[in-house]
């Protein structure tokens, strides 16, 4: 693949803390490598935003493998940027072109306050995973995996799920900041396994009230959150939350 430079111009969300009036800055950088990725090139950016005396951007990151989900940014509009399937830290300049420009915001969404710049706060899903994403065990030598019988198409489905790595894109990409996705992906990987039913019933009502009581909003229908998500994660898992969750409302006893 050629490699090439650009030069790029950059609106940024700037915001001090969660209290403070945010606003968009603009920043030129020039020299960027076509073969750099996204957080990369806002190495470049800070490192010259120091050199400068000036404060750089606060922005999340963690593994830059698309593993960790930190790498949280609105890019022109989309959730992890123009490329489908990818997180932010696998995204490259190669996406874009020389004298491009480029708005780079934090995720809009109530739930996830701003922190600073582009960070944000996503502890809500932790609050959500506490509310029953765990399974009981019994004490003692854990049981050999290849004696618990998994259906292929169960496990297959459950590795599926459990692929969300709770960056919070969905939220970002619904019209309504909803978490449904997120949850039902939660929901979906224990629910299909064995080792995930004493808290069947349990677990989809209290994700789904703790989700509630972080306000997130209600399901668009629109399917914004499966096509921005970085490990695709489909919609069927949201129509399994739903069948979860009614389920257990006629039929679990306290």
């Amino acid at each position: 693949m050629e490699h090439y430079n650009m030069n790029l111009t950059l609106k940024v969300w700037r915001q001090k803390n969660t209290d403070a009036q945010g606003k968009f800055e603009t920043y030129p950088v020039s020299g960027i490598s076509s073969e750099m990725s996204f957080l990369e090139m806002f190495d470049v950016l800070n490192e010259k935003l120091i050199n400068e005396g000036k404060e750089p951007i606060a922005f999340d990151h963690d593994c830059r493998e698309g593993i960790c989900g930190a790498c949280s940014m609105h890019i022109n509009g989309r959730a992890h940027g123009p490329w489908a399937g990818t997180t932010t830290c696998q995204l490259h300049m190669r996406a874009f072109k020389d004298g491009d420009t480029v708005t780079v915001e934090p995720w809009r969404a109530g739930s996830f306050p701003v922190v600073k710049d582009l960070t944000v706060d996503r502890s809500a899903f932790d609050r959500i995973i506490e509310a029953g994403g765990y399974v009981s065990v019994n004490t003692g030598n854990a049981q050999d995996a290849n004696s618990i019988l998994v259906p292929k198409d169960q496990s297959d489905e459950a590795f599926a799920a459990a692929a969300c790595i709770g960056c919070g894109a969905c939220v970002a990409a619904c019209k309504n900041s909803s978490a449904m996705l997120f949850v039902s992906a939660k929901v979906s990987q224990l629910a299909l396994l064995p080792q995930g039913q004493p808290e069947r019933k349990s677990r989809a009502l209290n994700m789904i009230a703790q989700m509630d009581k972080e306000m997130f909003g209600s399901c668009t229908n629109t399917g914004a959150c499966e096509a921005e998500c970085p490990k695709e994660i489909s919609l069927t898992n949201i129509a399994r939350l739903n069948r979860e969750f009614i389920s257990a409302g006629f039929t679990y006893e306290k």
